[in-house]
């Protein structure tokens, strides 16, 4: 009698990749060597033709087996089977998930495994290109945000602009009244020599304010704030050690970090850090991993988890590992000024470090509704579209008479394309004022450098 098992298509047909792979791979193997199907096949007593089946994925292997032809080609068991390393199969599906609005045809995101064991050298080229385009992104970022907001070049260019103006006004006096009294043409004369002298000097601070920024190996880090966000996005906003040993652990992982031979960058590494254990302590990963899988990575679901921190819940879900089934979320935490205090970015929205967002990020309007978090989907002028929570609620517990400080706290997750939206649901946002190209919006405060 036969019996028939009713199963999970998509199980089979993960297995049947597999299969596809693992036979792909012993034949390149095969070739490499210069063997022969027939000669493989007799130094593991198969048939030539059940040899050739496993090859073209059309049998399984496992087992003896598996493990003897893996000796008879001299390579590990697991170099056969396995499938694509997770650091090379998490970059090649977030390049293909981030181009895919780009590209003429979808990305079989399916066949990762196939495509890195069939090349793994095309495949290490693609996943060093991602690496570099990340890091070439967040780098375009901080000096957008950088040349819009830098105090330093502000005042540096506000002064450039004074002499500027300083100068053209008095050469055209001189070019307009050439009966000046001697008196009066030596004044205007020497007053261009000033003006000419302190442009002369703020230029050349400015330049070497720029040539400093770029002595560094790193030239979007500089500040203490900085070097503690540089050493957040290494480790991807998530600290195994800390989750397991809490607190114990802050010491090893400053030492480890890069940069941190800075006393303020330490002292600011370690408060970031204490407060993530803290979190960690209140919500055990092991724990908050179960439920926000379980309710499919949502925040409003998991709000009884927080015993009524709204904004721990957002910390959490920022913090978690980094997987191929986990979204990537952004956060943003400001102050009751306005001041960001702490970011963990996320593609195609852009938090900026030196100066302020966009008014109406619901970051800031948070601040005007105490203790009412609020959800809505955000939309950016480059056309992507977010999800975005956030609350405002006081940071600390505050005695009997005491005035709240409250923080403001943002968490975004980018909408999946397949969702549908209505217009009316979606709020137009930009990146903040100075390099925000929507145009007719009243919240307006100072003109774009982009139009």
């Amino acid at each position: 009698m036969v019996q028939t098992n009713i199963t999970d298509p998509s199980k089979a047909a993960g297995r049947s990749a597999t299969s596809a792979l693992t036979g792909s791979r012993i034949r390149q193997r095969r070739s490499a060597l210069g063997l022969r199907q027939a000669d493989l096949a007799k130094a593991v007593d198969i048939s030539p033709s059940y040899l050739n089946l496993i090859e073209h994925g059309r049998r399984r292997i496992g087992g003896k087996l598996l493990i003897d032809i893996a000796r008879a080609l001299s390579v590990e068991p697991a170099t056969l089977s396995s499938g694509a390393d997770a650091t090379v199969f998490d970059a090649l599906h977030k390049a293909a998930s981030d181009l895919r609005p780009l590209l003429g045809a979808e990305p079989e995101l399916d066949r990762i495994d196939e495509l890195s064991g069939r090349f793994p050298g095309w495949s290490a080229v693609l996943t060093q290109q991602q690496k570099r385009i990340i890091a070439l992104e967040a780098m375009i970022d901080s000096l957008q945000d950088r040349f819009a907001n830098d105090p330093v070049l502000a005042e540096a260019m506000h002064e450039i602009l004074s002499s500027v103006a300083a100068i053209r006004s008095t050469a055209d006096i001189l070019a307009r009244e050439p009966d000046l009294e001697m008196q009066w043409r030596a004044r205007f004369h020497r007053n261009l020599h000033e003006e000419a002298e302190r442009l002369s000097l703020r230029a050349t601070q400015m330049l070497r304010h720029f040539e400093q920024q770029g002595e560094s190996q790193d030239s979007t880090v500089s500040t203490a704030q900085e070097t503690v966000e540089a050493m957040f996005d290494a480790a991807s906003h998530h600290f195994p050690a800390i989750e397991l040993d809490g607190a114990a652990a802050i010491d090893a992982v400053i030492d480890r970090a890069a940069g941190m031979e800075d006393r303020a960058a330490r002292d600011l590494a370690g408060d970031w850090l204490r407060a993530y254990a803290e979190d960690a302590a209140r919500l055990p990963l092991a724990e908050f991993a179960v439920e926000t899988r379980k309710f499919g990575y949502d925040p409003a679901r998991l709000l009884h988890m927080g015993q009524g921190d709204v904004a721990l819940i957002m910390r959490r879900l920022a913090a978690l590992p980094p997987q191929p089934d986990v979204p990537e979320f952004g956060l943003a935490i400001c102050d009751a000024s306005g001041a960001l205090l702490f970011r963990k970015r996320i593609n195609g929205f852009s938090i900026p470090r030196f100066g302020a967002g966009c008014p109406i990020w619901p970051l800031y309007t948070a601040l005007t509704r105490p203790l009412t978090p609020s959800v809505m989907v955000l939309a950016m002028p480059n056309g992507l579209q977010f999800h975005g929570w956030a609350v405002a609620q006081p940071r600390t517990v505050m005695g009997f008479g005491q005035q709240p400080v409250m923080n403001a706290t943002m968490l975004l997750q980018l909408c999946a394309e397949e969702e549908s939206v209505t217009p009316e649901e979606v709020l137009p946002i930009g990146p903040g004022c100075h390099v925000c190209p929507r145009e007719g919006c009243t919240a307006r405060r100072a003109a774009s450098v982009l139009t």
